[in-house]
This record gives structure tokens, sequence and C-alpha cells, in this order.
């Protein structure tokens, strides 16, 4: 049995406020598709955007050279599109236009067929002010965890 892969962007939850969240396809080669089942990619710098045809594409994801791909292997860092239904693509165009959100990447998986998925989040940016409340409430939450871990002895 295969070990699940999560890829995940840890960063973004802390640097975005998460709205609406799609489940969407990933194109992808031969030697980028085994990479991932190796579970050498990072999507931590990554963020996608509309192309001028209306497709999504998610930039900057990183997946590492596959080690026996010889002289086909792919590039490491690529545009690579998303696949999303047309309904779902059009309510996201709209939001980034009109609203001034962002599509951020947050967990690449695979699926039980094997094929790798990208979970994408509609964002709106923190403020300073936001991070640091998350922060205290990161905090303060595991004080608490401490303090009924310490009181159940």
């Amino acid at each position: 049995m295969q070990k699940p892969i999560n890829i995940k962007n840890k960063s973004a939850r802390f640097e975005y406020e998460l709205m609406d969240q799609y489940t969407a396809g990933i194109v992808l080669t031969g030697t980028e598709i085994k990479s991932i089942r190796a579970g050498k990619a990072s999507i931590s710098e990554s963020f996608c955007a509309f192309s001028e045809q209306g497709e999504l594409f998610i930039i900057n994801m990183h997946i590492d050279e596959y080690s026996h791909g010889g002289y086909v292997n792919h590039r490491t860092k690529g545009d690579r599109k998303l696949l999303l239904k047309r309904k779902e693509l059009q309510k996201l165009l709209k939001q980034v236009q009109n609203v001034g959100l962002t599509i951020v990447p947050l967990k690449v998986f695979l699926t039980d067929k094997g094929l790798a998925k990208v979970l994408i989040a509609l964002a709106k940016g923190k403020k300073i002010h936001d991070k640091r409340e998350t922060i205290k409430e990161r905090e303060t939450k595991r004080q608490l965890d401490r303090v009924k871990k310490n009181f159940k002895r």
C-alpha cells in the first residue's frame, strides 16, 4: 500500500483569510506525477492566476526532477494548468477581477485512483494586526492545552 501524499502550504492559513475552497485537477507529465508520488514537491511559494484565455494556472509550483527520468525530465518550476468546471472558473474569475481576492493553493494530494489534485481557496490577504491576533489565539490555545494536560495528572 502506498503512503498518502499531502503536500501542504502551511503559510497560506496564516497569510490569508480563506473563503471558498475548490478541488481542481492538475495537468502533469509522466515524470512530474512520479515525483509527486514520491512526495518531492512544494507549493509554499505558489499562487494561482488566470491566463488571457480564461484558463487557471498554478504558478511557481516546485516539483523536483524525477531521479530515474533521464533526458526527458521536466522543468522543476513552471506554470501548470488547473482543471475546473467552466462555471467554477467563471465564478472565480469574477471574484478575482471585481472584489480583488486571490486564489491560493492549500494542498496537493492523490486520489484513490492515483490522480493528483490541488485544493485551492479563494482568499483575502490579512493585515498585520489580523496576523497578530492569529498568533495570540494560537499561543493562548497552547497554554490552555498545557494547563489541561498538567491538571489531568
